[in-house]
């Protein structure tokens, strides 16, 4: 299984990106995708996510409002897209996978240990 991150960069506040994760090696539509980040010094922390078929969606309350995820199934691609960035939105941004997704967690777990598999990440950086 591969997560292959990509989009990031160095953006002015105020500023959008859309960052685009391509999964192989898995049945795209049967997994729960998300997005997460993390700054040095601090846990990997939810930032939004999207169950199979994408039928319901989760965001972060820092998020909510400016960033969207969305998937295509066709294309075994997540996109996060990211409006009116922050200077406190720069991070390292890991899409990851699971097929574990239960009724308990609204079908989008929103803690680490839900997701079995990760990508590399890719750096968003926001300067003001």
């Amino acid at each position: 299984v591969q997560l292959q991150a990509s989009g990031g960069g160095l953006v002015q506040a105020g500023d959008s990106l859309r960052l685009s994760c391509a999964a192989s090696g898995v049945t795209f539509s049967d997994y729960c995708m998300g997005w997460f980040r993390q700054v040095p010094g601090k846990e990997r922390e939810f930032v939004a996510g999207i169950s199979w078929r994408g039928g319901r969606t989760s965001y972060a309350d820092s998020v909510k409002g400016r960033f969207t995820i969305a998937r295509d199934d066709a294309k075994t691609t997540v996109y996060l897209q990211m409006n009116s960035l922050k200077r406190e939105d720069t991070a390292v941004y890991y899409c990851a996978a699971t097929s574990e997704a239960p009724i308990s967690t609204l079908l989008v777990p929103t803690t680490t240990p839900w997701y079995e598999y990760w990508g590399q990440g890719t750096l968003v950086t926001v300067s003001s």
